[in-house]
């Protein structure tokens, strides 16, 4: 089994920028490609970044490409989120996702392991 579990989110006014950690533990990750999703009140689970844990490849959605970057320390067994320029917009409850598997995925159904999120809330 694999365990995840995020931290780094908050409060943070418009414009600033916060940064989202995923620590994983359980098994080696040379195997395992990382996602991250996003779910706010009213609306479905949706995609954000992914990377994979051995290539390196990564993807984001358009609406946070040039203000997100996933990234990953394997030696650390983490993957983060930097996410700059933050609008209310992106006001969601944050969660990393692994999937068994080397390429990365946008849906969700493809993850096998989920963490319990964390709460990014962006102030106008």
């Amino acid at each position: 089994q694999v365990q995840l579990v995020e931290s780094g989110g908050g409060l943070v006014q418009a414009g600033g920028s916060l940064r989202l950690s995923c620590a994983a533990s359980g098994r080696p990750f040379a195997n395992y490609a990382m996602g991250w999703f996003r779910q706010a009140p009213g609306k479905e689970r949706e995609f954000v970044a992914a990377i994979g844990w051995g290539s390196g490849s990564t993807d984001a959605a358009d609406s946070v490409k040039g203000r997100f970057t996933i990234s990953r320390d394997n030696r650390k067994n983490t993957v983060y989120l930097q996410m700059n320029s933050l609008k209310p917009e992106v006001t969601a409850v944050y969660a990393c996702a692994a999937r068994f598997g080397i390429t990365w995925s946008r849906r969700a159904y493809d993850y096998n392991y989920w963490g319990q999120g964390t709460q990014v809330t962006v102030s106008s």
